[in-house]
């Protein structure tokens, strides 16, 4: 978003989220987390391939020229870290365009929505010609509000900006969060979002596709699986971890790479991130 209009919609906001506290000792537990999402997995090692075989498992490994845009509110961007960290291992390009102030492309009927999807589509756009990415991956956001058909439009909008610029649609469904006084008056419309999304992709023609992060993380927000932080909305690094190596095998099953094994990655810098901090999640 600009750093106006996202100045405005953070002082929009300011009754539902947490007060900032100066940045924590944000680093996790990284000792134990390698071993832990290995453990629901991913492995390194196994019997040494032939010359072909490795040949063609370093190219997989490459990243087969994917490059993908990360579009989403707040909650993506709290993904972002792990995500970002697990691609560029898999030699995957990455950028992070999710935004703590929205990133909706649904504009709705409220001020506040057009607003943020103005931002987005802008951002999007501009990201789409300068950054050139092969896959747009939009986490359904927490601001998608708007009927089922607007919804529906936003959506078949952005299949077809991805198609004229030859890339393709990850739409990824939001984990279950914490439904505030904030948020309550919207829920109808918040539950309705994943479904469009989803039908929307199945009438892409193969742009688009739609990823269920329920199977990851659940659809009860307070049950361990749901990996929601303090706040019940976002999520600290174990979860943004698990989430990144969940993606990347999904994202890899359709752009034809193998994600880099979790401790090439996971207990990497990103852990640090003052967004962990600040999220008031423990060091």
């Amino acid at each position: 978003m600009s750093k106006t209009n996202s100045k405005n919609s953070k002082n929009s906001n300011a009754k539902y989220r947490s007060s900032y506290r100066p940045a924590l000792a944000a680093v996790a537990s990284v000792a134990v987390l390698g071993l832990a999402l290995v453990g629901c997995g991913q492995k390194d090692g196994g019997t040494k391939a032939g010359a072909k075989d490795e040949h063609k498992q370093e190219a997989a490994a490459s990243g087969n020229g994917a490059k993908v845009l990360w579009v989403g509110d707040s909650i993506a961007a709290a993904e972002a870290p792990a995500i970002g960290a697990a691609l560029k291992a898999s030699d995957v390009e990455f950028k992070d365009a999710s935004s703590d102030g929205g990133g909706t492309v649904v504009a709705g009927s409220e001020k506040i929505t057009q607003m943020i999807a103005g931002d987005t589509w802008k951002q999007l756009t501009e990201n789409i010609k300068t950054f050139k990415p092969t896959v747009i991956a939009y986490q359904v956001t927490t601001y998608d509000w708007g009927t089922a058909d607007q919804q529906r439009a936003a959506y078949e909008k952005l299949v077809r900006a991805a198609k004229d610029a030859k890339a393709k649609v990850a739409f990824v469904s939001s984990p279950p969060i914490k439904i505030d006084d904030f948020y309550k008056p919207h829920a109808p419309q918040m539950r309705t979002a994943p479904k469009a999304a989803e039908e929307v992709a199945k009438k892409s023609g193969g742009t688009a596709t739609y990823l269920d992060s329920s199977q990851l993380w659940g659809t009860d927000r307070s049950a361990k699986q749901a990996q929601r932080g303090p706040d019940g909305i976002h999520n600290c690094q174990q979860g943004a971890a698990a989430f990144a190596k969940w993606f990347g095998e999904e994202l890899g099953k359709s752009e034809g790479f193998k994600p880099a094994p979790v401790d090439k990655w996971a207990k990497s810098g990103w852990t640090g991130s003052d967004r962990y901090g600040k999220l008031k999640c423990e060091s």
